[in-house]
């Protein structure tokens, strides 16, 4: 295997447009962070792995049905027979504000162990790993095993990217910052907002701090306004690209694909940074966490402004 790993839990989706206490009509997908940026490479002609558990049960089907008509290789996957496939739920509040729930206790995806990780890596030798910072608050067992992950990643001379992805229901601030300081030795490229990256360093300059560090990219994520990248010798902003917003939800996760994706084409920091920015736009514009993500083909659409009729 070459091409990207990546590790998490993913999980049936349900989406309600009411309050979920209402009823009514529901859609049905899947949906996990590591997931959909391994949907977002594959369908940017990449070669994308993901690793991750399901229950035996019809909601694992689906992630995994999916997962493969998407593309994306499960040669590591692992169906747990005794934990169930974790299930996440979003409804709407609000007028525009999506309420997110999760019920992933003691779910499949919880169960990874050091052990296969360790062996995933060793065995497939990817050229890039990408981790989060939402499996290691799964469990015990997940922090070992994105731990292991990095160590082995740099071990086998893939490099080893890191989205923060902090998750307040999931742990808190000071038991998230131990475990994402524990594995930056490993990580390459770290994607925060600017309200993460205290997790990562106590020091007041957050960015000069991490590259001082030993981090190669530190790429900081501003939701509308767009995202600045920077290396040890370069900083570079990108606006977002202005798009009507259907649904913000995943469009992170587009936009590590985005940048993921332009850097391994080998593209500088500019290019990785406005790949990164269309990706997201795509993704907002739709709904869903993946089902917009665009293809190579596609990324010179949106160029052609509002209302073209491609004929």
């Amino acid at each position: 295997m070459s091409g990207v790993l990546t590790v998490g839990e993913t999980m049936a989706a349900l989406r309600t447009p009411l309050p979920l206490r209402l009823g009514g009509p529901a859609h049905l997908s899947v949906a996990g962070s590591e997931s959909n940026v391994a949907i977002g490479l594959s369908r940017l002609g990449h070669e994308a792995h993901w690793l991750g558990a399901v229950g035996d049960d019809q909601p694992g089907e689906l992630v995994l049905r999916t997962l493969r008509a998407e593309g994306v290789g499960l040669r590591f996957a692992r169906t747990a027979p005794d934990a169930p496939t974790g299930f996440i739920a979003f409804d709407r509040a609000a007028q525009d504000i999506t309420r997110v729930s999760y019920h992933r206790r003691g779910s499949a995806g919880s169960t990874l162990t050091a052990a296969e990780t360790t062996a995933a890596v060793t065995a497939g030798t990817p050229d890039l790993v990408h981790l989060t910072g939402i499996t290691p608050a799964l469990s015990g067992t997940a922090r070992a095993a994105t731990l292991a992950a990095a160590r082995t990643a740099r071990a086998v001379g893939a490099r080893v990217s890191l989205d923060v992805n902090h998750r307040a229901r999931l742990w808190g601030r000071a038991e998230a910052a131990d475990a994402l300081r524990e594995l930056l030795p490993w990580v390459d490229t770290v994607f925060a907002s600017e309200d993460e990256l205290d997790l990562l360093t106590a020091a007041d300059d957050a960015v000069p701090a991490l590259l001082a560090g030993g981090t190669a990219e530190v790429v900081v994520t501003a939701g509308a306004a767009g995202a600045h990248a920077h290396t040890p010798g370069i900083s570079r902003f990108q606006a977002a690209v202005p798009t009507t917003v259907a649904d913000s939800i995943g469009a992170g996760d587009a936009f590590v694909a985005g940048y993921l994706s332009a850097a391994l084409d080998g593209l500088p920091i500019e290019d990785r940074l406005a790949r990164g920015v269309t990706a997201g736009a795509f993704c907002v514009a739709g709904r869903g966490d993946w089902e917009s993500l665009p293809t190579r083909s596609d990324l010179a659409l949106l160029a052609r402004g509002d209302g073209t009729a491609l004929r």
